[in-house]
């Protein structure tokens, strides 16, 4: 993420409001253009669904991807677009059926990235099985080329290395040098299979290529797309790619798609330490609050209570220990949805007494670590930082150890209190240039269908300003939601973000400029 860090981790309950009411339906565009006919062996392929079991990943999947509800299949895509009649790779899919009069497939992408389609649209099963949107379409959860179950996959770091910290994490900037950004890299060609060619098809041009692959293989004239975060990206490039190609188009949680990557980090880093204030204002409201009283000195009571673990982990009843990095990730990820806060809030008071348990289940609940030790379900972190590195622009050490400090300024709750003397960018020697054109999304002059941005005033993970932006930037409408929460879109939660997100999906009818709905 750090683009849009989680994948909307276990997300609070919450209320809405609707306010307005719904514009006439829009038009439908012109059909779609004809495919490339060196791409039609792949637009044309038969889909063959069958049982989940088999493309779970983790305990997780397995728990979700059991018999009933949901049916899987791969499709086949060029490894390389400029050879398709070379290596190929394998997308894999999650299908809820529709229940219902069908419209077509609804093409929904977590965010991440390096998130699981198909294990958010399992674990949203109930919405399908009662709500309209479910009725009316076949909803597909893909894993993106890299991710989970498509093939091959992304791979660079074992799961006991991944509980010691030896990955990059995305709130540290401790590489310390050019030899262990090169070993970053070779470990992830050594480990993925296919290798280096593999590991660098991974970008979000190619991802945007095999959602219209998707979208014809599955019998779609024209795709219907719901986007988080990340996924926010995907369908701006794929508006600009196919806009013939598009129906109806979801961007919840957009990524900023005016600001170059790294002063995008910056506006995360800020909103991170301020959604960590409210949590601390909630904390010190209560009685026997770990971070004090005084809410303006949390910050302070939070590093007391965390820096320690640097040099002494805890250790916990299960032979584990909770290290400084966990407790950080726990606390950053769970305070994304704000029915989490008063989790976090008992987690650190367990934490004051001496007790770690808690926060490290936590923590392994919102990084996808399953009980029985394997990393996996909504996130593969290791292809997150593939897609990244295919993605974004190179900097120099002076660069990012520039980015690191005022990062830690915007956030000084992730300070580790150590002066940061040199960093190195974790994809510095990564072994092929961006893949993509920069900016990735800044407009587009083709006729689009009417889109339909939902922007969080509070979103911690991706600030409103991006989702004001990006619905400038499509010409389409904006929904904004007053609250605190990363993603909301049909997750059940919001009676009135859901009426108008099934309305303009399932008729293509777009709310009015002013619509507003309240967490």
């Amino acid at each position: 993420m750090f683009r849009a860090r989680s994948m909307l981790p276990a997300l609070g309950l919450a209320s809405l409001v609707l306010v307005g009411s719904c514009a006439a339906p829009a038009q439908e565009p012109a059909p779609p253009a004809p495919a490339d006919a060196a791409l039609a062996q792949f637009h044309d392929q038969e889909v063959a669904f069958g049982p989940c079991e088999p493309y779970a990943s983790s305990a997780g999947d397995e728990a979700l991807y059991g018999p009933g509800r949901f049916d899987c299949a791969r499709v086949q895509v060029p490894l390389d677009y400029t050879d398709p009649d070379g290596p190929r790779g394998e997308v894999a899919l999650l299908r809820a059926a529709a229940r219902g009069e069908k419209i077509g497939s609804l093409l929904v992408n977590p965010g991440g990235p390096g998130g699981s389609g198909m294990n958010l649209v399992a674990s949203l099963g109930a919405s399908w099985d009662t709500g309209p949107v479910g009725e009316r379409f076949d909803v597909i959860g893909f894993d993106p080329r890299g991710v989970g179950a498509s093939r091959p996959r992304v791979e660079c770091f074992t799961d006991a290395e991944s509980d010691q910290g030896v990955p990059p994490g995305p709130y540290r900037f401790d590489v310390p040098d050019e030899q262990a950004a090169r070993d970053i890299a070779q470990r992830c060609v050594d480990n993925t299979p296919g290798g280096i060619e593999a590991l660098t098809s991974v970008g979000s041009m190619n991802v945007v290529q095999d959602m219209d692959v998707l979208r014809a293989a599955l019998g779609d004239e024209k795709l219907s797309y719901l986007g988080f975060s990340y996924g926010s990206e995907l369908g701006a490039m794929y508006a600009e790619a196919f806009p013939q190609n598009l129906r109806a188009m979801v961007v919840d949680g957009a990524v900023h798609p005016e600001l170059p990557e790294p002063d995008f980090r910056l506006t995360q880093f800020g909103a991170w330490q301020e959604t960590f204030d409210q949590v601390a204002t909630l904390c010190t409201t209560g009685p026997d609050c770990a971070l004090g009283t005084d809410p303006a000195q949390a910050t302070e009571r939070f590093q007391e209570l965390v820096r320690p673990l640097q040099d002494r982990p805890l250790p916990t009843s299960d032979g584990r220990e909770l290290t400084y990095d966990q407790a950080i990730e726990a606390v950053s990820l769970l305070q994304f949805a704000e029915g989490q806060w008063p989790v976090i809030v008992r987690a650190l008071d367990e934490l004051a007494r001496g007790d770690g348990a808690p926060l490290l289940a936590l923590r392994d609940l919102a990084v996808g670590r399953g009980p029985d030790g394997r990393y996996g379900g909504s996130l593969n972190t290791d292809a997150n930082l593939a897609i990244r590195c295919m993605d974004n622009p190179r900097r120099t050490a002076e660069e990012h150890t520039e980015l690191g400090r005022q990062a830690f300024a915007a956030a000084p709750f992730l300070d580790p209190g150590r002066p940061l003397e040199r960093a190195h960018y974790e994809c510095e020697a990564w072994p092929e240039p961006v893949s993509r054109t920069l900016p990735w999304f800044d407009g587009t002059d083709a006729e689009l269908p009417p889109t339909l941005t939902v922007s969080v005033t509070g979103d911690p993970g991706t600030p409103h300003e991006g989702g004001i932006a990006m619905a400038r930037l499509l010409g389409g409408n904006l929904l904004t939601v007053d609250g605190v929460q990363h993603g909301i879109s049909l997750l059940g939660q919001s009676g009135c973000v859901d009426r108008i997100v099934g309305d303009y999906l399932i008729d293509l009818r777009t709310p009015p400029d002013d619509a507003r709905c309240s967490l």
